[in-house]
């Protein structure tokens, strides 16, 4: 059995991967504070991971298979998280695809110049920031970097919101005309690609750190309005669409920019030659979200408010 430690463990990415981990035999820690209901059958290390005196006592008695790094997101998340550690084989960290620049050669392959995209700014920039952090005390380390994330427990309000309106029998308001394409992943298959790495036999195959880093994704990019129309579908409903052209600021009332981009997935293609089928991945969100418990772990957005209110009376009729 091995012995993984995920840092998070109560929040989407890292808390479905807790979850995929138990399930599939693992022996699972999560590090987090220990301020929210923990996944079944998980051991806690309750402790803040900036906390470098007690996480030092805390963690360095243990030995790991991997660590599971889901919740750094800027250089500090990593300078007082490592070296804390006691010995572990593997490490992987979750990265973005907001670190490519918008402006880069598009598909984005990993070699790819790395600054600030425009559209996620600090969040991009403080990843980049992240990654050289780890590479400079972990060179060995995997670093991932995925598109659109989606699937049960997602707490973003992207297919959730659609499900609101599918669910309502509302019209749906698309930007546009609705062909902006978006790339996805879902969260089921970041933990297989996760396993695909912990159970990679070559490994050891370079030393380039440029070969332990993978864009991650569904191989195919999809339009919007066809995005939309899988939730709905999922639902049992087909959306009447309502294009606004007035607004320029679509995230007033869609959950994604404006900007349409691809990565290259084909080093990923390598470890995990298949990905879930957009509308099979979306059916299991939908199969999850629609326990109405469960809706109140997403962080709803006043998209309704907006469209109910501000959009032009023409686009409403």
């Amino acid at each position: 059995m091995q012995k993984i430690l995920i840092t998070g463990g109560t929040t989407f990415v890292s808390k479905y991967t807790a979850s995929y981990f138990v399930q599939h035999g693992y022996e699972v820690y999560v590090l987090n504070r220990g301020n929210k209901e923990q996944v079944p059958g998980v051991h806690l290390l309750k402790c803040d991971r900036h906390d470098s005196q007690k996480l030092k006592k805390l963690l360095s008695p243990y030995s790991f298979d991997a660590v599971l790094d889901i919740t750094s997101y800027k250089d500090s998340d990593i300078n007082d998280f490592v070296p804390a550690l006691g010995n572990f084989r593997k490490y992987i960290m979750v990265s973005s695809s907001a670190v490519y620049p918008e402006t880069e050669k598009q598909p984005f392959v990993e070699t790819a110049r790395l600054g600030e995209n425009k559209f996620w700014r600090t969040y991009g920039t403080d990843k980049i920031a992240a990654e050289k952090a780890l590479l400079n005390l972990v060179p060995d380390a995997y670093i991932v970097r995925p598109p659109y994330l989606y699937g049960p427990m997602n707490n973003v309000y992207r297919e959730a919101f659609v499900f609101d309106c599918a669910m309502a029998g509302r019209p749906f308001y698309l930007p546009k005309d609705g062909n902006l394409k978006l790339q996805f992943f879902m969260v089921e298959d970041l933990c297989r690609f996760f396993e695909s790495i912990l159970n990679d036999k070559n490994d050891e195959r370079t030393n380039s750190d440029t070969e332990r880093i993978f864009n991650v994704g569904n191989e195919d990019c999809i339009t919007i309005r066809d995005w939309v129309s899988l939730c709905y579908a999922a639902c049992g409903k087909v959306p009447e669409f309502i294009e606004v052209h007035s607004e320029s600021d679509f995230r007033k009332f869609f959950p994604f920019y404006d900007y349409e981009y691809k990565l290259d997935v084909s080093k990923q293609k390598k470890l995990l030659p298949s990905t879930m089928p957009l509308e099979e991945g979306i059916r299991i969100a939908f199969d999850w979200y629609k326990n109405k418990a469960r809706q109140k772990e997403v962080n709803k957005k006043p998209y309704f408010d907006f469209i109910d209110n501000e959009l032009s009376e023409a686009e409403k009729e």
